[in-house]
């Protein structure tokens, strides 16, 4: 308790200037914010999980919902129906620095005495990374899965070690933090991978790393509902954005120098922090000598922290060239995800051997510093939250949709903002008598009717996508997709025609949802099994009546 109270003040202390000066806008905190605004959107309408952002583009849309984790627009919309927008982005940050504080504690507590496990937990909540998170970068998926990364180690360790609960632990941990972001994900996977390696060898046992890549492969089942379709579905958006100039691993290994002054100074910023933390962390290794002495632990994290290091220097390029999805981790300095586990641990660890107080002293002061420091320089916009939600939900704008996740082939650059809902094209050079009456015009839904003497075209505000299922009639149509911009144009016949345009569930959707349900009811039979085998063996624990035990 006394841990979670210190971790919830340090979060609380970070968060005051956003009381004082509104909410510090990152590079990513509208993408977040507008996500949100239209999940909420499509619960009004009655569609509980969204797979078309439909006020995306400016109404046109796009699917962003089926290839971004759910976990974080899941959770900001949910926070929204209970706090006022503006106070939204600071209870997000909120709860995922204690509870990434509540998890590191927990972790510490496997090797070290309560204070320090205390220490631990107060630097991971609101390390500079976490910071610079809250004050520039505003990636709240990135800081929601770094919340449960200390309990993902802490279960990969186990299972290293051949404890069959353990692996069901990370089993759904490993499948949350697919849900959570993916790049942190990929980070997340090779760092698991890393640990049950370098258990197996330190143990000469081969039975942990199975344990873990068993709990590994369920974890992927557990998610497959996301991860299935977001695989197979990129050949159909401009997924290669992702990785645009700038994007690119190679234009941010740490002061990395581009054409952009302002990435390279952000850059810049990152680099510092990761140095920093780096001298910090070697400083550690030698005198953390309580840790030092658990060899379960100390040559796994110590494995952590090197891979960690170097993966984000350019020494490491042919790494990020030919590793499996280590590109779409894009920035190298995301590994201080994994360095951030292991260099609380090293601090904690001093802390329990000598003069306790002046490293809980000297932690704060550096803590702080590195928070006024951040928050001098953060875009404070305290009407940023409220023009958005006018914007979005009152005025019904929409907002400006992302290069990666249009249609493929798209350029929402050139998609009309003010263009009505239908427009009919013109035949020849005549704009044909048309009337046209819309029924129902939802995220997942639109119905309308057309009644022309001759045949015509007509063009709708949204983006073509393989989901979406067009009848004319009751009878199955098809859909043209306009140059450039890929809006969807539906060819009608003479007389009155009802339209209807359905997004509908595609087979991988279908397969990644089947998965899912099928691992999770193992997840669940396996959890029965591990109970029922601890109360058989505690049963047998028991002394016989009269026994005199």
């Amino acid at each position: 308790m006394v841990a979670l109270l210190l971790v919830a003040a340090a979060a609380t202390a970070l968060l005051v200037p956003f009381v004082l000066f509104g909410n510090a806008s990152g590079h990513d905190f509208e993408f977040h914010l507008a996500s949100w605004m239209d999940v909420v959107h499509q619960w009004h309408q009655r569609v509980l999980y969204p797979r078309w952002a439909e006020l995306a583009n400016w109404g046109y849309g796009e699917p962003r919902f089926i290839f971004y984790p759910p976990a974080s627009w899941l959770l900001g919309a949910a926070l929204s129906l209970l706090l006022p927008w503006p106070a939204v982005p600071g209870a997000f940050y909120w709860i995922c620095m204690v509870s990434g504080g509540v998890c590191m504690f927990r972790l510490a507590r496997e090797w070290l005495p309560e204070k320090a496990a205390m220490l631990a937990a107060l630097i991971y909540a609101v390390n500079p990374y976490h910071q610079l998170h809250v004050y520039w970068r505003s990636d709240f998926a990135e800081l929601l899965a770094s919340a449960i990364f200390p309990l993902v180690v802490l279960y990969t360790l186990r299972t290293g070690k051949g404890e069959a609960g353990a692996a069901w632990w990370l089993a759904g941990l490993f499948g949350a933090t697919w849900l959570m972001n993916a790049p942190a994900a990929v980070v997340v996977t090779y760092s698991v991978a890393l640990l049950l390696a370098v258990t197996a060898v330190e143990r000469r046992s081969w039975r942990g790393l199975l344990l873990g890549g068993g709990a590994m492969a369920l974890g992927f089942a557990l998610a497959a509902f996301y991860i299935l379709p977001a695989a197979y579905e990129q050949t159909w958006v401009n997924i290669g954005e992702v990785l645009a100039s700038g994007l690119r691993p190679s234009d941010n290994f740490l002061f990395t120098r581009t054409n952009d002054p302002e990435h390279t100074w952000f850059n810049f910023r990152a680099s510092i922090i990761a140095v920093s933390e780096m001298l910090v962390t070697a400083l550690m290794l030698i005198p953390a000598r309580r840790l030092r002495e658990r060899r379960d632990a100390w040559w796994p994290l110590v494995a952590l922290l090197g891979a960690s290091a170097v993966l984000m220097l350019r020494v490491s390029a042919l790494a990020w060239r030919f590793l499996p999805e280590l590109h779409f981790v894009q920035f190298p300095w995301r590994w201080l995800l994994a360095l951030n586990i292991v260099l609380p641990l090293l601090i904690a660890a001093v802390a329990a051997r000598s003069r306790p107080a002046l490293v809980w002293i000297g932690c704060a002061l550096v803590l702080a510093g590195c928070a006024v420091r951040l928050g001098h320089h953060a875009w404070w916009d305290s009407d940023g939250v409220h023009d958005l939600y006018q914007a979005i939900l009152v005025q019904g704008k929409g907002y400006f949709g992302t290069d990666e996740y249009g249609v493929r082939g798209s350029d929402h650059y050139d998609l009309d903002a003010r263009a009505a809902r239908i427009t009919v094209l013109p035949v020849g050079n005549v704009a044909p008598q048309v009337q046209v009456h819309v029924e129902r015009w939802r995220s997942e839904r639109k119905a309308f009717t057309v009644r022309s003497e001759q045949p015509v075209t007509v063009v709708l505000r949204l983006m073509t996508y393989p989901a979406w299922k067009v009848s004319v009639n009751g009878q199955p149509a098809s859909a043209q997709a306009r140059p450039n911009t890929k809006e969807m144009a539906i060819e009608v016949p003479p007389g009155t025609s009802r339209v209807e345009v359905r997004f509908t569930r595609t087979a991988d959707r279908t397969l990644g949802g089947a998965i899912s349900i099928t691992a999770v009811v193992l997840w669940l039979l396996l959890a029965f099994l591990q109970h029922r085998l601890l109360a058989r063996g505690a049963s047998h624990d028991q002394p016989f009546p009269g026994s005199g035990r």
